[in-house]
């Protein structure tokens, strides 16, 4: 075995080693859409005193975590995103509205002395005056300025009278000098008789009286002046354990330095996350077997290798998202099937490279054939992984939720699929050709002979080129087709870039979406967009609505359909929308230029413009088919155009490095015949990897379940629109353009020995 052979065997095993012991040691970290909880995105803003930045959303971030760790929720995530949004995860909340009066509470946590009671507040109070409705109902506290802020509070628990059995209390703990204002206020209290309102304390949260409780009125008039001191307090009533351990939480959170705002709100049902898991796991089996089974039907031995390293490319990929920590979204979960099946493109590279070669009589042997598919390949691979690596790069930093987990998820099966096919198939495929077994019987290493569509378009020859004009007419149609559609039916944007609210229930009884839309009209909301979502769930969508207002439409869907469970309810803001809205444009923008920049530096610009007409029509396909049906536009679809944008240059890519390389070695003859020869000659790729990456987007658009069948649709259309594209209008394009702007003759190519002829001079890996 040659030096280089060794290395690369070596450094596999070394790969895969580590990526098993990460498999089998390391669990992965699911988002709240895959094990079910909420989301709420807190936004801060600038108070009349405090500017908010980066520095304060950290402090405010830190009393929100105080907060929320009192809640008892599970493994909570608060992370701060930005420099003035907050994401707070919580598992296995179903029920957004107490989790947000807790932790969304935005003004100060401060302490006043009560001054009186009132009926009704005054229309016009003076200046200073502060009225609060009383916590108890009816009436208005009139209250002192501020004593004291939550700053000063140490810790706040909720607790059970063991002693007396007199029920839940909670226990207050100050610190620095807070003990002694507090005794300061609770002694003037105690001057005044039991039952007065200047007897009370009032503790205020966002302009909300929280809590006003007597001092201590069984102990008259002796902590008059005196007050409770020693730093520790209680705050007695009847309280339940909920109220306790919630008002607890509010107090022992504190401060916010800034106010905060909820922009946006996401619940995931537990039974949507379970089937989501489920249905992506099936479609994932089905689809990878049914991919196994057509490589190595196409590709005998080698396509064995080749599913090999595929597997070895599942736990390569599993394992750095396990180790770097990456949250697992439903998004990601689709982007790590989808990139099992994009894996295959460099192996069938590579082996009709290597097809080629051996057939052409270029190489000697099976195993020099195989290598030397690897090199020819290796351009073609590299450009056509840079370019999916720019669109999931851009979906990393440019979008947001959980689009982002598909970018990260995108990114790594794409440098995962590289090392699986340049390192691990070539490695196991290489040891396989050399068996002597195999090489007295060439035919079953897959690479002894052309497929069936290769031979019938070699016995064709189809003149494509000569009939340019007619295939960029088809292409303008579509483009217009589409764009009317558009413009006659316009794009039913997701809540995500209009902002408002979104609510699917899954009623006990089966409804009609007039039923429903007949209830969620009686619950006042006769405007609200309802539809069925799947066999049996209804979606509705609002304006901004409140949560008091959406468990208001859940109630009334329950009442026809005997009950409503909630599997996903997302409310975002106007402003929020509107920045998602503006982002996705950006994104798509950027993308279309690094590709186009990328595309500049490779080939010449003619080459450029192909790819430019190819994307459009690829995307306008796809956005008009999404208008003419009315299906939504959302995050998710966003994600798969880019994903789209990526695989339809990355198939461009591949049929022009075939260009330039045919026209090189044919300088004298005319561009049309050699574009034919080189679709030809890469049109079997085309196929087998579309074929391949279908049977993964079908599983996933019959068995993947609602989340992903409208994800699975857009990559369908856009792999299905891109393999003509990529041929039949970025090629004619092509050839128009250079019959106008013809480019200088390329000098031919220097004959180059046979690399495996010299010596070995050291590893390549």
């Amino acid at each position: 075995m040659k030096r280089s052979s060794l290395v690369r065997a070596l450094f596999a095993f070394l790969v895969l080693a580590a990526s098993g012991y990460v498999v089998t040691t390391a669990k992965p970290q699911l988002g709240l859409d895959l094990r079910g909880g909420t989301q709420i995105v807190l936004e801060t803003s600038d108070s009349p005193t405090v500017k908010a930045g980066k520095e304060t959303t950290d402090k405010a971030l830190e009393v929100l975590r105080r907060r929320i760790d009192a809640l008892g929720v599970s493994e909570p995530s608060v992370t701060r995103q930005g420099d003035k949004r907050i994401i707070v995860e919580l598992p296995g909340v179903q029920d957004p509205r107490e989790a947000a009066k807790v932790i969304g509470k935005t003004a100060q946590l401060t302490f006043h002395e009560v001054l009186d009671h009132v009926a009704a507040k005054p229309a016009k109070p003076a200046a200073g005056d502060l009225y609060l409705p009383d916590d108890s109902g009816g009436g208005f506290l009139k209250l002192a300025k501020p004593a004291m802020t939550g700053e000063k509070v140490g810790g706040a628990d909720g607790l059970f009278d063991t002693q007396q059995a007199s029920g839940w209390f909670v226990q207050l703990d100050f610190k620095d000098d807070g003990g002694k204002i507090w005794a300061n206020i609770t002694g003037k209290a105690a001057c005044e008789p039991v039952g007065t309102p200047a007897r009370r304390v009032a503790i205020v949260l966002d302009n909300e009286v929280i809590t006003a409780p007597q001092v201590d009125p069984n102990g008259g008039s002796q902590l008059c002046n005196i007050g409770i001191a020693g730093g520790t307090s209680t705050i007695s009533g009847s309280f339940t354990e909920d109220e306790a351990k919630d008002l607890a939480a509010l107090i022992e959170g504190g401060s916010l330095p800034v106010p905060v705002h909820v922009v946006d709100q996401r619940t995931v049902g537990p039974s949507l996350g379970k089937d989501a898991i489920q249905a992506s796991a099936l479609a994932g089996a089905i689809g990878i077997g049914l991919t196994a089974l057509f490589i190595i039907f196409v590709y005998r031995l080698v396509g064995l290798m080749a599913v090999l390293g595929l597997i070895a490319y599942s736990g390569m990929s599993y394992a750095a998202l396990t180790a770097l920590g990456a949250t697992l979204t439903l998004p990601g979960l689709a982007g790590f099937v989808l990139a099992i099946g994009m894996a295959v493109d460099a192996n069938v590279l590579v082996f009709e490279r290597a097809r080629e070669d051996y057939i052409a009589g270029r190489t000697d042997g099976l195993r020099r054939s195989l290598r030397s598919g690897f090199q020819n390949a290796l351009s073609a691979i590299a450009d056509s992984n840079i370019t999916t690596l720019l669109a999931a790069g851009l979906l990393f930093f440019l979008a947001a939720g959980p689009v982002r987990g598909f970018g990260v998820t995108l990114s790594i099966g794409v440098l995962a699929s590289m090392l699986s096919a340049l390192v691990v198939t070539r490695v196991l495929a290489e040891f396989l050709v050399s068996r002597k077994f195999v090489l007295r019987r060439p035919a079953l290493s897959g690479i002894a002979g052309h497929g069936r569509v290769r031979t019938w378009l070699e016995t064709r020859r189809p003149p494509l080129m000569k009939h340019s004009r007619r295939w960029l007419v088809i292409t303008a149609v579509a483009i217009v087709v589409s764009i009317a559609g558009v413009g006659i039916r316009g794009l039913n944007l997701g809540v995500e870039f209009t902002g408002g609210r979104l609510l699917e229930v899954s009623t006990a009884q089966r409804i009609t979406p007039d039923q429903a839309r007949a209830a969620v009209a009686e619950a006042g909301y006769p405007t609200a967009v309802v539809q069925a979502s799947g066999a049996d769930d209804i979606t509705v969508r609002t304006g901004t609505i409140s949560d008091d207002e959406a468990e208001k439409i859940r109630e009334s869907l329950s009442r026809i359909g005997g009950s409503a469970d909630v599997i996903r309810n997302e409310s975002i803001g106007p402003s929020l929308g509107n920045e998602l809205r503006n982002k996705a444009l950006i994104a798509l923008g950027v993308a279309l230029l690094a590709q186009l920049a990328y595309l500049a530096v490779r080939f010449r610009w003619t080459f450029g413009a192909g790819a430019v007409l190819a994307l459009l029509q690829n995307v306008a396909v796809v956005v008009g088919v999404f208008a003419w049906t009315g299906k939504p536009v959302d995050g998710i679809f966003l994600a798969a155009l880019l994903t789209i944008i990526g695989y339809t240059v990355n198939d461009s890519v591949v049929v022009f490095d075939r260009i330039r390389e045919t026209r090189n070695a044919r300088s004298t003859e005319n561009l049309g015949p050699v574009v034919d020869t080189a679709i030809v000659n890469v049109l079997p790729r085309t196929i087998n990897t579309g074929i391949s990456t279908l049977f993964i987007l079908a599983a996933l658009l019959f068995l993947g379940g609602d989340s992903l069948d409208d994800f699975a649709l857009a990559l369908l259309l856009g792999i299905l629109v891109g393999t003509y594209s990529s041929n039949l209008t970025a090629a004619p394009l092509l050839v128009e353009l250079e019959r106008r702007y013809p480019a200088p003759a390329p000098r031919p190519k220097t004959k180059q020995r046979d690399r495996d002829s010299e010596p070995d001079r050291g590893a390549v890996v």
